[in-house]
């Protein structure tokens, strides 16, 4: 258990607290923050520091991993694990708070499962499905939509451009394609066994 792994688990530790930020309905909530005409909730905003936080860790334990040579199997497992349960857990949330349309959520979460059946496909042949220049894109994109998501738009609320609309859609598309572009380049894993 070395520091990098600690920090991937950390990231999963931190999900439930954000979840619990975004989801219960404590009675005690103050006010929502009044930045001029945007009523931001604590909630959210917590929500959103939370999120940013734990995303900002996915690169700090890869970093450490690779330059102090502590790549382990445990990381190899956890680090794509926690990747994906903190998005998974964000996007359900914010569907349920009304945010976000369910299909969006649906299409993300989707395409995650279908690359990590990739990937271990690629294990069982004895390879690695490296990540792409696309992937990366996708993850920094969809960070960017839930964060303006959590915080209600802000500030580009102010200049009445629904940015948040334009990231998620953007988070959309590049997921789409991030995807297939995975598939495409991996195609020869796919061997169809002849019945």
């Amino acid at each position: 258990m070395n520091l990098p792994n600690r920090i991937t688990l950390a990231r999963i530790c931190l999900i439930p607290f954000l979840m619990v930020f975004l989801l219960v309905d404590f009675p005690f909530y103050p006010e929502p923050l009044q930045l001029g005409s945007l009523a931001l909730p604590y909630n959210q905003l917590i929500a959103a520091f939370i999120f940013i936080v734990a995303a900002s860790t996915d690169g700090i334990d890869g970093y450490l991993a690779r330059k102090n040579n502590m790549v382990t199997n445990l990381g190899k497992l956890l680090d794509p694990l926690a990747d994906k349960l903190l998005v998974t857990a964000v996007l359900i949330s914010l569907v349920q708070m009304g945010k976000l349309d369910s299909w969006i959520a649906v299409v993300i979460i989707s395409r995650e499962f279908a690359v990590t059946g990739l990937r271990q496909i690629a294990l069982l042949d004895g390879s690695v499905v490296a990540a792409s220049a696309w992937g990366k894109l996708k993850t920094v994109v969809q960070i960017v939509a839930i964060v303006l998501l959590l915080l209600n738009n802000f500030p580009f609320s102010y200049t009445g451009i629904h940015v948040d609309v334009i990231a998620v859609w953007a988070a959309a598309l590049i997921t789409i394609w991030s995807g297939v572009d995975y598939f495409i380049k991996n195609k020869n894993l796919l061997h169809l066994s002849k019945v």
